[in-house]
């Protein structure tokens, strides 16, 4: 396939050069990330997006999707495909759809779970939105960039998967963290904690696959200092797309309404910024009840 690829960062650069090793010709830009190997740069999103099969977008918020999006949609050939892997907030990605679907486009919102690491060795997880049709083109584009790819419903469908996935994720490591910081102040060695906890009812991924305490289970981030696998400040960015989709829905989130909030303190008050998220586990250490 030919495809434009849009935002070559940490994440879109490793994904466009598995794209080019599987044999695509890719044409990519970015307003400052470098072009990866075999990616021939083009000087502008327009540029990008003229010919391709495929458009695939991967950017920092819905603000600038939808700025994007107005440039490519009018560039883009008959029956090509949008497909943005950024985790923005539903209404922008339902936006973008309906606005593509009115040029005669195909539109899929398919935000990406496995971080960078995910997105270098192309076993990322992809959460679709979009029609059928749209999907079975991108399928295989997705094949190579990650391990799976799930259809979950109409445009919205990814990204509504993703924060809800991840509302989950921000409020189990939060209470993984805290629990870890009660056994230390009531004397229970941690290793014997993991040992209870990951084979009993407080098994959780946040526990049992990226625990964080250091020595503790597999190896994580909290076993080199916390440099970043997820960002607590992606965290945050999430936890907040959670509560933006919770009000305009009218759904009670109590709980995902207190891990914002936290991990707002965290990145924006405290240390936390630059840090994988699990440094939750430094911070309750080192704090009381008061």
């Amino acid at each position: 396939m030919k495809i434009g690829f849009i935002g070559l960062g940490n994440m879109g650069g490793p994904m466009a050069a598995n794209l080019v090793a599987a044999g695509h010709e890719v044409r990519g830009f970015d307003l400052a990330a470098a072009m990866p190997a075999g990616v021939t740069a083009a000087k502008s999103a327009a540029e990008a997006a003229t010919g391709a099969d495929v458009v695939i977008t991967m950017l920092p918020n819905g603000a600038i999707l939808r700025q994007v999006a107005a440039e490519v949609i009018p560039a883009m050939m008959a029956d090509a495909v949008l497909c943005d892997c950024s985790t923005v907030d539903v209404e922008a990605a339902r936006t973008v759809a309906q606005t593509a679907a009115a040029a005669g486009l195909g539109a899929l919102d398919a935000p990406v779970s496995g971080g960078v690491g995910g997105a270098t060795a192309g076993t990322l997880t992809f959460m679709v939105g979009g029609t059928e049709a749209a999907f079975a083109k991108v399928q295989p584009l997705f094949a190579i960039m990650g391990q799976k790819a799930v259809h979950c419903g109409d445009a919205g469908a990814g990204q509504s998967a993703k924060i809800c996935n991840n509302m989950i994720l921000g409020v189990t490591m939060i209470a993984t963290c805290e629990a870890f910081a009660l056994a230390d102040k009531l004397g229970l060695d941690r290793q014997k904690m993991f040992d209870v906890v990951s084979t009993s009812s407080g098994y959780s991924w946040t526990m049992n696959a990226y625990c964080p305490a250091p020595g503790i289970g597999p190896k994580s981030p909290a076993d080199n200092g916390y440099t970043p696998g997820f960002a607590a400040e992606l965290m945050l960015k999430d936890l907040r797309l959670s509560q933006q989709a919770a009000v305009s829905v009218d759904a009670d989130t109590p709980m995902g309404q207190m891990a914002a909030a936290l991990y707002a303190q965290f990145v924006e008050d405290e240390d936390g910024k630059g840090r994988d998220f699990s440094a939750m586990l430094p911070r309750f250490e080192k704090r009381g009840r008061g």
